[in-house]
């Protein structure tokens, strides 16, 4: 399998490459130059330019959403949602999906080559936050000469994005659909991050950030992280459907320390398929941006002030069974768009497949998605 490292600096897929005479400001203080963004579109854009719908991905995705993955080898990560005559369908809309700022599938992140030094940054990459994301993703929309996205639409990190694009962009954003995700990261999401950033950095093939360098990879720290948090993506119910206490190729306990349970089978499988594809420095980046993002404390401690005179149409999806980013907290931020007037819908779906639940088979978010975007689409006078 081709290694993540290889896709930082020559990824499968377009890529927008920013000279160093054009900075990105990042929320710390520092300047990021030079910028590589990769990204895939799908689909044609319109005279008009006006059918674009960003796609902003989560944690562990990457731009691409709807192709085969070229390390994997697999099906895109919500192929079942968009492409030809599907709920975002690409005969309709110019479908956009980039890696973001700190990834490790093109985009400028940790495991690209410091031009400067002509070894990976690693750990001298600069921390990122969600709104750096968006603001390089601003610089790739403007590449694409778009000056108003039809539709931002993302799930858990993604709605994160999908928020700071209707803060800080509102006028470049006609409908937002932000979903399973909140307007700040909990006490108790902080601290799971934190328990598989140790695991990362506990691994001695870590070597403080350096592994590139060394030929290593802290795959046994990062395979760990992989399993608890994939742990918190799921609902017991699901846990409970799928493996129960049932065993793995076997009828009795072996009394030891091997996979008895099929559940433990399960995560290790998950925790070994995710180091194939992903970069260690890149998860601690990724989940610190996600820690950090507080998009009532970036306004002034109200969440209602980070959209004051927003246009911008939004549709929140949250799940009965996600007790990652819980409906309670789409409630929260559907209460601050009502303080201010903006048009919004709210849809909880009723699902016993946890936070995952939307990259899993839900209808209900294929209609609903599907009959949003056919309203903004109709909204501006066009049908794509």
């Amino acid at each position: 399998m081709t290694k993540p490292s290889s896709e930082a600096d020559e990824p499968h897929s377009q890529v927008l490459r920013i000279p160093a005479d054009q900075p990105l400001a990042l929320e710390s203080g520092l300047d990021l130059a030079p910028l590589q963004i990769a990204y895939q579109t799908y689909g044609a854009l319109n005279a008009e330019k006006s059918n674009a719908v960003l796609i902003c991905h989560a944690l562990t995705g990457d731009q691409h959403v709807a192709n085969e993955h070229p390390v994997t080898r697999k099906a895109g990560w919500w192929s079942n949602l968009i492409g030809p005559g599907k709920p975002v369908d690409t005969n309709r809309y110019f479908v956009i999906c980039s890696n973001v700022l700190g990834g490790c599938m093109g985009t400028s992140g940790p495991a690209n080559t410091n031009p400067a030094k002509g070894h990976a940054y690693g750990t001298e990459f600069p921390v990122i936050t969600i709104s750096d994301m968006v603001r390089a993703q601003a610089r790739l929309i403007d590449h694409l000469g778009i000056s108003r996205l039809l539709a931002v639409i993302g799930g858990s990190m993604g709605g994160m994005q999908v928020l700071a694009w209707a803060s800080l962009f509102p006028d470049r954003v006609f409908a937002a659909m932000p979903i399973a995700c909140a307007a700040k990261h909990s006490a108790q999401n902080i601290a799971f991050h934190e328990v598989g950033r140790q695991a990362v950095m506990a691994d001695p093939d870590w070597r403080s950030g350096r592994y590139f360098e060394a030929g290593l990879r802290p795959v046994k720290g990062l395979s760990v992280a992989r399993m608890g948090a994939h742990i918190t993506y799921l609902s017991e119910s699901a846990l409970q459907r799928k493996f129960g206490r049932k065993f793995q190729d076997r009828s009795a306990p072996t009394f030891s320390f091997d996979a008895d349970f099929q559940v433990e089978s399960y995560l290790r499988y998950q925790g070994i398929s995710f180091v194939e594809r992903f970069d260690a420095n890149s998860y601690l980046y990724l989940t610190r941006a996600m820690d950090y993002f507080d998009l009532a404390a970036d306004n002034g401690g109200s969440l209602a002030a980070a959209f004051k005179g927003s246009k911008t149409r939004f549709c929140l999806v949250s799940f009965t069974s996600d007790w990652l980013f819980t409906t309670a907290e789409s409630r929260q931020i559907v209460h601050a768009l009502n303080a201010n007037g903006a048009s919004v819908s709210f849809v909880e779906i009723e699902s016993d497949k946890g936070h995952d639940a939307f990259l899993l088979d839900e209808p209900v978010l294929y209609r609903t998605t599907r009959g949003f975007l056919d309203a903004a689409a109709s909204s501006i006078g066009g049908r794509g």
